[in-house]
């Protein structure tokens, strides 16, 4: 890695600095706020563990199968610890929040504990390690946006990148720990927000998602309460930066996703006809049980409204099989929304309990884990043949791509998505490169791309 970190060139930067990231976009975005911050304490990013003088694990807490695997990544860096007695390991993020007394407790190699809100600390706090003390700071805020604070690429293609807009959620999902790690919902400036986006073009980055734990609830305000942007606008604002780059975001609450940013979306064609549209339960009277604002009437009209503004739209879903006092009815509920919702793929996980969130408190965990795994199995092979339907129905379909670069299979192929989030794959050619918009025509599909041949070279969407 070359150029700068933070603020200081890396060929002057003295100690180096390993971050290894679990969860969503957002802990990715954040990893690339901590490692901004941290370039200005003269620290470079390495991609070699061995090489690190401090080692920073950004956690997810969303579900527990994440956090047994930071547990258990922490085990193995106990040699690490013993080999060298000055590395220093800092667990970052929402299973820090959560968690930051046994992390320093239980967990003897850890050295610092920073919650998600606590990043421009981190400096401060590492003296506090080299001084011989543990810190610890897990604070959650009502500002911090870290809107001024420019991103450090971390294992960027260079065609697409992440950009933060809010932070925090106040939706109290009953099955969602972020609200108590990530504390409540704030906007950042639009115009930072415009200024990254613009940053990011001139550097060559022809893609951006805009990232929030809820986006399409995006309302920037002014002292006296008063809207000065919302997401539609903000939206618009960054669609209008150039033609060529793109706009993707994610995640939605379907209760927040209006007709304005629907008609937005449908006016500029760099805005991507695609939405993740999270429906958890088909089951109306789960919906009221998670605390989901919505019943299950109310997500079809929703969604038969996405596809009437936009025909072509893409759009994925998320879904918990097994949430507390689930029935088999409840469950024959879903299979049939995700029938009727025909969703081009899904996120589909079993319920894992989170202490501390409102279905801990209130409801018994009370379907057996077999019973989970059945179920979900069943969303999962009901999805896989929705997929693979689908997509076969796209052979033949032309779709502008956005290559980002080779295919994970062969360097024989590039890689990159259509408007719709779906993969595409094609034979690499002399006449377009990387960061390329082509247009290519759908040959043959699998379950999970589509494949086929560079048709034209175009200059954006």
């Amino acid at each position: 890695m070359r150029g700068l970190v933070g603020d200081i060139p890396v060929e002057t930067a003295k100690r180096n600095l390993y971050i290894e990231t679990y969860g969503c976009a957002m802990n990715v975005a954040d990893s690339e706020v901590v490692a901004s911050i941290m370039g200005t304490q003269g620290f470079k990013t390495t991609n070699e563990m061995d090489d690190a003088d401090v080692i920073f694990i950004n956690t997810c807490a969303v579900r527990d199968n994440a956090e047994a695997r930071i547990w258990g990544r922490l085990r193995e860096m106990r040699n690490s610890k013993k080999q060298n007695k000055e590395l220093i390991i800092g667990v970052l993020g929402c299973m820090a929040e959560r968690l930051k007394k046994q992390l320093m407790e239980d967990e003897k190699i850890v050295d610092l504990v920073v919650g998600p809100d606590a990043y421009r600390d981190l400096p401060k706090l590492l003296e506090q390690v080299e001084e011989g003390n543990k810190a610890v700071n897990v604070l959650l805020s009502r500002e911090e946006t870290y809107a001024e604070i420019t991103p450090v690429r971390l294992s960027s293609n260079g065609v697409t990148a992440f950009v933060s807009i809010m932070r925090g959620c106040d939706n109290m999902c009953a099955f969602c720990v972020v609200p108590f790690t990530r504390g409540r919902e704030r906007s950042r400036d639009p115009e930072s927000i415009y200024k990254e986006c613009v940053d990011l073009f001139n550097q060559g980055f022809r893609e951006v998602t805009l990232l929030g734990q809820n986006v399409d609830s995006y309302k920037y305000e002014d002292n006296e309460g008063k809207v000065l942007c919302n997401f539609a606008q903000l939206l618009e604002k960054i669609a209008l930066i150039n033609p060529a780059l793109r706009i993707r975001f994610s995640s939605s609450h379907p209760k927040d996703i209006t007709d304005e940013v629907l008609f937005t979306i449908k006016k500029y064609n760099n805005i991507c006809n695609y939405i993740h549209y999270p429906l958890q339960s088909g089951s109306s009277r789960i919906l009221k049980l998670m605390n989901r604002t919505y019943d299950a009437d109310w997500f079809r009209e929703r969604l038969a409204r996405i596809r009437e503004i936009i025909p072509d739209c893409g759009i994925s879903t998320d879904v918990i099989a097994g949430f507390c006092t689930e029935t088999d009815e409840d469950h024959q509920d879903t299979l049939k929304m995700f029938e009727y919702g025909q969703f081009d793929f899904a996120y589909m996980y079993q319920y894992s309990e989170r202490p501390g969130t409102l279905a801990a408190r209130k409801y018994a965990d009370d379907v057996p884990l077999e019973v989970k795994n059945k179920r979900l199995n069943e969303i999962i092979k009901l999805q896989n043949s929705i997929s693979v339907a689908k997509n076969q129905s796209e052979v033949g379909n032309i779709y502008t791509v956005l290559i980002e670069g080779y295919s994970k299979k062969s360097d024989a192929d590039y890689a990159g998505r259509n408007d719709q989030n779906k993969t595409v794959i094609f034979p690499v050619g002399a006449e377009y490169k990387k960061g390329d918009y082509v247009k290519v025509l759908v040959e043959r599909s699998t379950q999970t791309s589509l494949i086929g041949k560079v048709i034209e070279v175009v200059n954006h969407p």
